[in-house]
């Protein structure tokens, strides 16, 4: 999986339009998304007394698409002062505005917020599978996609499965997100002082999905995740588990002392971003007939809305908001 997505010639290390020219996320969706979280930022720049510069790292950033709109939604008091950073190990795009740097690695000492939108669900991780005996084993995959058992899990990975996705019953797969958790932890522990945000589909502990998720993409499609660089693999993310994760880092002394707001927030998009402004609410009839431009106006932001806080789509994901020396408040998901 780290071979077929990031390696030489993998699906987001290749040349050409990147993630976006093969499915749709809320960055990609509408310029909406990008200006809900312009106003997050505004608020995680007033909670932090408005320093400069002000940090806004996206991890996992594609082709830099997200940080293009996000920049002139920003009130230009904000904008003027923000630092930019893209975080992809893809090569810079040519295109990319030159005042939004450029990184593989996520950079420390982040005052500001870091953002990762669908990124977790492309961290690389192991699928087991309970055998005829009881036994949970690896599963092992080919270049062409042939699956075989391996050997038993490892006790690591046994505890993480044990306290996050109990397996019983022979042929229930799980996806160990161990792999995911240390990501996240690391990315937490980057921010001096300000906001980390993650947005991705998943699920919690009561509700996993007793034959996993992992699968693949290619060209707006679902395709068989097969690990040859031609397709997205992705899986679901424990969602829980990585907050806990995220919340742990804060708790254990690892970014500083005396901080406060360490609890993780974690809600649906469609919470979020109506906290943020954004609604899928149709306009009054009354306005198209005092002003009919703005109603046209209007109802697109409205059909735009929809589709980002829609239960069934885009508005089902959740937000991990981990507050980093702020107060709470800044990770509120009810208006």
């Amino acid at each position: 999986m780290e071979r077929a997505l990031y390696g030489p010639g993998g699906f987001f290390t290749a040349p050409g339009p990147g993630p976006a020219g093969h499915f749709r996320t809320s960055a990609h969706a509408s310029p909406a998304f990008a200006a809900a979280l312009a106003t997050l930022v505004a608020r995680v720049d007033a909670a932090l007394d408005h320093p400069d510069p002000l940090d806004v790292v996206d991890v996992g950033a594609g082709r830099g698409e997200l940080l293009d709109a996000l920049l002139p939604a920003l009130p230009g008091q904000v904008a003027a002062r923000v630092r930019a950073t893209a975080v992809e190990r893809a090569p810079r795009p040519a295109a990319l505005p030159a005042p939004i740097g450029w990184t593989a690695d996520v950079p420390a000492g982040i005052t500001g917020v870091l953002l990762a939108t669908e990124w977790l669900d492309n961290v690389p991780l192991d699928v087991v599978e309970v055998d005829d005996t009881g036994t949970i084993r690896y599963v092992r995959v080919d270049e062409a996609g042939d699956e075989r058992l391996g050997g038993p899990v490892d006790p690591a990975d046994a505890g993480w499965l044990a306290r996050w996705w109990p397996l019983a019953v022979p042929g229930e797969r799980a996806e160990i997100g161990a792999p995911r958790d240390a990501a996240w932890a690391a990315a937490v522990s980057a921010v001096r002082r300000g906001l980390a945000l993650t947005v991705d589909y998943g699920h919690l502990r009561a509700d996993r999905p007793p034959y996993g998720t992992l699968t693949g993409f290619r060209d707006g499609r679902q395709v068989r995740p097969v690990p040859d660089g031609s397709c997205d693999l992705t899986a679901h993310v424990a969602v829980d588990a990585v907050a806990a994760r995220g919340s742990g880092v804060i708790g254990s002394g690892l970014i500083g002392s005396g901080l406060i707001g360490s609890a993780a927030v974690v809600c649906r998009q469609r919470d979020a971003l109506r906290a943020l402004g954004v609604s899928g609410r149709r306009p009054a009839l009354d306005l198209a007939r005092t002003d009919p431009t703005g109603y046209v106006r209007a109802l697109a932001a409205a059909s735009t809305g929809a589709e980002l806080t829609d239960p069934a789509g885009l508005g089902g994901h959740y937000w991990i908001l981990q507050p980093v020396g702020v107060p709470p408040s800044v990770a509120r998901c009810r208006a």
